[in-house]
């Protein structure tokens, strides 16, 4: 026994050696450092590059997020540092640029994908950003694959069910959310913490629980870019592919939703939103099926509407109408001028105003606003 016991000992004294070995290979030797730091009023940024003459850090919060970033200081053993006044609470992109050559903070697990950049992300604790953080209450995100003959191909959308949608029997409404310019059938849940915001309000009773389609609004593509699958080239100019996403959105996502999800199947259980380009497909979704959607929200819209339009989606009984955009975005007039449309033909309508631009900030805003005032 005793021999069995020693035995034992020296393979735990290995196997911990191995470990550490293992780890110490791993980090090749380098210091561990912790960034970002959040300390208070400051947060801290390191990178441990001994071998980088210059190392710069450029954010989201800057004034100019695209220059050449402020300078960090070299300090003991190769770390590199900089300590700046803590931004006001959101979720912030950062990276280094080591030598002219843009890197990601190795210390730092939080990563967003943005078409086809991954980035570092800060996120400041606060009021604004007190939805954007885990719940204790989670829902799933899982993916789907379906059929579409309007585009030929097998496509792939994400989909949201809350908390308790396994196991509750019940059924739900449905919130078409769709993405813009650049982005995929991820870019709501990566960028747009859409699941944590949704996880959050639900549990605080704020909103009604409600399932989530976010679809992949780029009709050649199959799936987000990441899983290495051809695109279809899309000849645009052929009149029948003339709004052939959005058909393809109303005529069979919708469908497919309703067949294998527990959902109320009706007008003023679905609701569509959408930023940019996707608030652009929200638009001509409705435009072209004015009786589908009771809540519409489109978000920094690339779109307009006719009086025509508008007066059809009055006569439909929509139950919102969300309009929202940035002051200082390139899209701004476009909103002002639908807001007026609307406001011509007595359509009763919200026009939600933020500071900022064409930014991530305004769109988790957005979603974190609207989501409450749905189903209700």
């Amino acid at each position: 026994m005793k021999r069995i016991l020693t035995a034992v000992s020296l393979l735990i004294a290995l196997s911990v050696s191995v470990f550490a070995q293992e780890l110490n290979n791993f980090s090749r030797g380098r210091q561990q450092v912790i960034s970002p730091e959040i300390n208070g009023e400051k947060v801290t940024f390191r990178l441990n590059a001994n071998y980088a003459t210059i190392v710069n850090l450029v954010g989201s919060w800057m004034e100019n997020p695209y220059g050449e970033g402020v300078p960090m200081r070299k300090g003991q053993n190769g770390v590199w540092e900089i300590t700046i006044d803590t931004p006001s609470p959101e979720i912030y992109t950062y990276n280094f640029v080591v030598d002219g050559v843009s890197v990601n903070d190795p210390q730092n697990y939080m990563v967003q994908r943005d078409g086809t950049r991954y980035l570092n992300m800060l996120m400041v604790p606060g009021e604004r950003t007190e939805n954007y953080f885990e719940a204790n209450q989670r829902g799933t995100v899982t993916y789907r694959w379906y059929d579409s003959k309007i585009l030929g191909i097998n496509r792939r959308l994400t989909v949201y069910t809350p908390y308790g949608y396994e196991t509750s029997g019940k059924k739900y409404p449905v919130l078409y959310l769709l993405h813009g310019a650049g982005g995929d059938e991820e870019a709501w849940t990566s960028m747009g913490r859409t699941v944590q915001i949704l996880d959050n309000l639900i549990e605080k009773g704020l909103a009604k629980p409600m399932i989530v389609v976010m679809p992949n609004g780029n009709p050649g593509q199959q799936a987000a870019q990441p899983l290495g699958l051809p695109e279809k080239q899309i000849d645009r100019r052929d009149p029948a592919m003339t709004d052939a996403y959005v058909k393809s959105l109303c005529t069979e996502i919708v469908p497919f939703i309703e067949k294998n999800f527990r959902v109320i199947a009706k007008p003023e259980s679905r609701a569509i939103a959408g930023l940019s380009m996707g608030g652009g497909h929200t638009i001509t979704a409705t435009n072209l099926y004015p009786a589908m959607f009771d809540w519409i929200c489109p978000l920094s819209a690339a779109g307009s509407s006719t009086a025509e339009q508008i007066t059809a989606l009055k006569k439909a009984g929509v139950k919102l109408y969300f309009l929202a955009c940035g002051t200082s975005d390139f899209l701004w007039e476009q909103s002002v001028t639908l807001d007026k449309t609307m406001t011509d033909c007595g359509l009763e309508h919200t026009f939600y105003k933020s500071d900022g631009g064409h930014v991530w900030a305004n769109w988790r805003l957005y979603l974190n606003t609207f989501a409450p005032l749905l189903f209700k």
